[in-house]
């Protein structure tokens, strides 16, 4: 007779070897619990300059001191990082961890939350090991973004840093609505809201089920059906409710917004970053200076999809609004660069593969941002979006320990970060020095 307990046993240890090479990577600091890094650059993100032959103490999760000709402790693990240049973990402030590329469109009705979850798990890993330790995760069907960083922080997954917003809130047959489905399955996207009192109640509810950041769409999208990206999509007022909503639950709110119109009545409603700005105009640049509010510009994929188009099968709504967006978008982010506009780093990884994020560095340079412009976007910038420069986003003394490194010198040639060799996150290597 079969023993039932058998079979189960059998998978579990099949499922422990599948992960035992994942934590294999993840290497602890040594028994004194002191670990010193010696960086032969070291980025300095607040200053906006590289400093030479630094040490790096950590202890535990933290950034204990910084400086050069600093004593190592007896008994501390030393990494050798003296012929790299050592920058604070990279910051990606718009991501979806829990979709690929390809899965908008009648493939997205394939895949279930559950799935999505562990999509984001897969996903996660790969963006860690591609030096982004911090990331803000900007809609997610189902709070699948929810669960997944709830187990990145109960150390069951791993992955970066993580804030999240859950279901991105739209209009009716707006970006985050479900239009694909015909009429007879009544199918309405978890974000939709309508109105002053579903706006309020919209807020509420993602912040119960966990959202630390809200997301909502101020015009039409590029992967959505039946909706324009240049048309604005919530009312002034409503936009003013719903951010005041937010900001009132302590939570900070992100819009997507192609529309120069949505882009504008956002920025005065209070909106705290702008994602995408396709169709950004000079007014639009002014008010967002004049508010300090943050440009996220998502430009990576604006050269991602121009060689990659056509392999992507994607719907030819998609496509054919793509092709509009294409070359607006980068004389409005070259715009914004010169002007001065407050950037930040973010990707939109998710709508081409995970893992490339570090292109977005080159693509912000290539439209006119400095290396050092460019570094600071994915490092203090970021973390100041996010509220977290007591955290992340420098190597300083009390923050994470969150630490990458790459061969050669980014400020000469920005595309080598694209390729990082080291990372470090919490005090735990997971790439490099082995």
């Amino acid at each position: 007779m079969i023993n039932p307990a058998r079979p189960l046993a059998c998978f579990i240890s099949a499922i422990a070897l599948c992960i035992a090479p994942l934590f294999l990577l993840a290497q602890a600091p040594s028994d004194s619990g002191v670990t010193a890094i010696r960086a032969g650059k070291l980025f300095d993100a607040k200053a906006g300059k590289m400093v030479e032959n630094q040490v790096i103490l950590v202890h535990g999760e933290q950034i204990q001191q910084v400086g050069s000709n600093l004593p190592i402790p007896s008994g501390a693990k030393v990494i050798d990082l003296s012929k790299a240049t050592v920058m604070p973990g990279f910051i990606d402030v718009h991501t979806h961890l829990n979709m690929n590329a390809g899965h908008g469109g009648p493939q997205g009705l394939t895949i279930s939350v559950p799935r999505m979850a562990l999509i984001g798990a897969k996903n996660a890993r790969i963006t860690l090991m591609a030096g982004f330790t911090t990331v803000r995760n900007l809609g997610a069907e189902g709070f699948s973004d929810v669960a997944l960083r709830d187990a990145i922080n109960d150390g069951d997954v791993i992955g970066p840093r993580m804030q999240v917003s859950g279901p991105m809130i739209s209009i009716t047959g707006g970006h985050g609505d479900d239009s694909i489905l015909p009429f007879e399955f009544h199918a309405t996207g978890d974000g939709v809201a309508d109105g002053p009192d579903e706006l309020r109640h919209k807020v509420r509810e993602n912040i119960k089920y966990g959202a630390d950041v809200i997301k909502f769409a101020a015009s039409g999208g590029t992967m959505s059906k039946g909706d324009n990206p240049l048309l604005e999509a919530y009312s002034p007022e409503e936009m003013q409710i719903l951010i005041s909503e937010a900001h009132r639950q302590g939570r900070k709110v992100a819009t997507h917004a192609h529309s120069a119109l949505a882009i504008k009545d956002a920025v005065r409603a209070g909106v705290d970053s702008v994602e995408h700005g396709i169709f950004l105009d000079d007014e639009g640049i002014a008010l967002m200076k004049q508010h300090g509010t943050y440009l996220v510009p998502t430009s990576f994929p604006l050269y991602w999809y121009m060689d990659n188009m056509a392999s992507m099968h994607l719907p030819k709504y998609t496509e054919d609004k793509i092709k509009i967006i294409l070359p607006v978008a980068k004389v409005s982010m070259a715009n914004a660069f010169k002007s001065g506009v407050k950037v930040a780093l973010g990707t939109d990884a998710g709508v081409y593969p995970h893992g490339l994020n570090g292109g977005e560095f080159w693509s912000m340079v290539k439209l006119g941002l400095t290396p050092t412009q460019a570094l600071q976007a994915g490092t203090v910038n970021a973390a100041d979006l996010m509220g977290w420069t007591d955290q992340v986003g420098s190597i300083e003394p009390g923050k994470f320990a969150d630490i990458v490194a790459v061969q050669g010198d980014p400020l000469a040639d920005i595309s080598i970060l694209e390729h990082v060799d080291f990372v470090m996150k919490g005090g735990v290597v997971y790439k490099g020095a082995q």
